[in-house]
C-alpha cells in the first residue's frame, strides 16, 4: 500500500498525540479518518492535514458509544474505501487519590481509555479480518506496566489494553490472520490533557520529567503502523519503568509513594473554575501540544536507536571486522619485525 492510498483512522485525533500523528500521517499523503467528540477541533485538525498534503474525513463521535464507533468506521469506508490503518489514541483520566474518585468518574475513564480501545479494535477487525490485512496501533504507555499513584483509573485502563491486547494476538495468530496488532508504549508526552482533564490535586497537573513533545509519539506511531514489531518503546523513561517493575517492583513502589505525588504536581495552584473533559468536551482548539513545551524534548535517542538497530548491528559488525583484521596486521608486523 503506498503512502497515498493509505486509509487510516485515528480516535481522539482532535488534540494531543492524536493531532500530531494525524498532522503525520496527513504530510504522507493518506486519507484520514478524524474521529473525536469535538467538531470543532476536528475541522482544526482536518485543515491542517489537508494543507499538509493529506485528506480528511471528521466523524464526530464517543469512543465509549460501540455501536457509532462502528457506525463511524462504515462512514469512513464508504468515504475513503477500505481502512488500512487503525489507531486507538482517545483517553481520560482523573489526577486524585483513589478514594478521591468516584465511582461514576472511574467508570467513565476506563469507558473511554479502555473500552474505547477494544471498540475500536472490534470496528477495525471486523473489516480487516475479511480482508485478512490491516494494522492495529494501540497508543499504550509506560504505565501499562509501572503504574504510578493519583492515577490508578487510567494506569488500570492501560493495563486491561495489553492484557486484551495479548490475548487478541494470540487469536490472530491461531487464525493465521495477516491482520497485524501492535503496541506503542509511550512516556511523558506534552498535551493539553494536564490542561483539561478532571483532577482533584491541590496544584496543576503535570507530565512526570522527562517530557516528549506528542511529535515524537506521531513519528513512532507512523512507524510502527509500517513494522511487524509486537510492542514499540518510546523514551528511555518507558524502558526504564518496564525494567524496574521486572526486577525491583517493590522499590519502585516506595519511590513513587515518595516522589510521584510532587512530579505531576507543578508549583501553581488549580483553577477552582478550571473545566473538564471527562464527560463532555472543553470548548477550544488546544492543538497538539501543551503547555510544557519548554521542557519538553523533541527527540528520543531511545526510539531511534530502536528504528535503526538493523544498520546500527551492520556498521558495529563492520567496524568489529575492521578491528579484528587491524588487530591481525599489527600482530604479523610484530611478528615480521622481530624475525626479521
Amino acid at each position: 500500500m503506498s503512502e497515498q492510498n493509505e486509509v487510516v483512522v485515528i480516535t481522539g485525533a482532535s488534540a494531543g498525540v492524536g493531532r500530531a500523528t494525524a498532522r503525520a500521517f496527513g504530510r504522507r499523503g493518506a486519507s484520514i479518518g478524524l474521529i473525536a467528540r469535538d467538531r470543532h477541533r476536528l475541522e482544526a485538525a482536518k485543515a491542517e492535514i489537508e494543507l499538509a498534503g493529506g485528506r480528511a474525513l471528521v466523524v464526530v463521535c464517543d469512543v465509549a458509544d460501540s455501536k457509532k464507533l462502528d457506525a463511524a468506521a462504515e462512514i469512513v469506508e464508504k468515504e475513503f474505501g477500505a481502512i488500512d490503518i487503525w489507531i486507538n489514541n482517545a483517553m481520560a483520566t482523573v489526577f486524585a487519590p483513589f478514594d478521591n474518585v468516584t465511582a461514576e468518574e472511574f467508570r467513565r475513564t476506563t469507558e473511554v481509555t479502555y473500552l474505547g480501545y477494544v471498540h475500536g479494535t472490534m470496528a477495525a477487525l471486523k473489516r480487516m479480518k475479511l480482508r485478512d490485512r490491516g494494522v492495529i496501533v494501540q497508543v499504550g504507555s509506560a504505565l501499562a506496566y509501572r503504574s504510578i499513584p493519583l492515577q490508578s483509573a487510567y494506569c488500570g485502563a492501560k493495563h486491561a489494553i495489553v492484557g486484551f491486547t495479548d490475548s487478541l494476538r494470540s487469536e490472530l495468530i491461531h487464525d493465521n490472520s495477516k491482520v497485524h496488532i501492535t503496541v506503542v508504549n509511550l512516556p511523558a508526552i506534552n498535551t493539553p490533557q494536564f490542561e483539561w482533564s478532571r483532577t482533584r490535586l491541590p496544584k496543576h497537573p503535570q507530565p512526570v520529567p522527562p517530557i516528549f513533545q506528542p511529535e515524537v509519539a506521531a513519528e513512532a506511531i507512523v512507524w510502527a503502523a509500517h513494522q511487524k514489531k509486537r510492542e514499540v518503546d518510546v523514551g528511555s523513561p518507558t524502558l526504564l519503568a518496564r525494567t524496574v517493575e521486572k526486577i525491583a517492583p517493590g522499590i519502585a513502589d516506595r519511590y513513587l509513594a515518595e516522589s510521584a505525588y510532587d512530579n505531576q504536581q507543578t508549583s501553581e495552584p488549580v483553577n477552582p473554575n478550571r473545566p473538564d473533559n471527562l464527560m463532555a468536551p472543553v470548548q477550544g482548539d488546544y492543538g497538539a501540544r501543551g503547555q510544557f513545551t519548554s521542557q519538553a524534548h523533541t527527540h528520543s535517542l531511545q526510539f531511534w536507536v530502536s528504528k535503526n538497530r538493523r544498520t546500527l548491528g551492520l556498521i558495529g559488525g563492520v567496524c568489529g571486522a575492521a578491528f579484528i583484521a587491524w588487530r591481525r596486521h599489527m600482530k604479523c608486523r610484530k611478528s615480521t619485525d622481530r624475525y626479521g
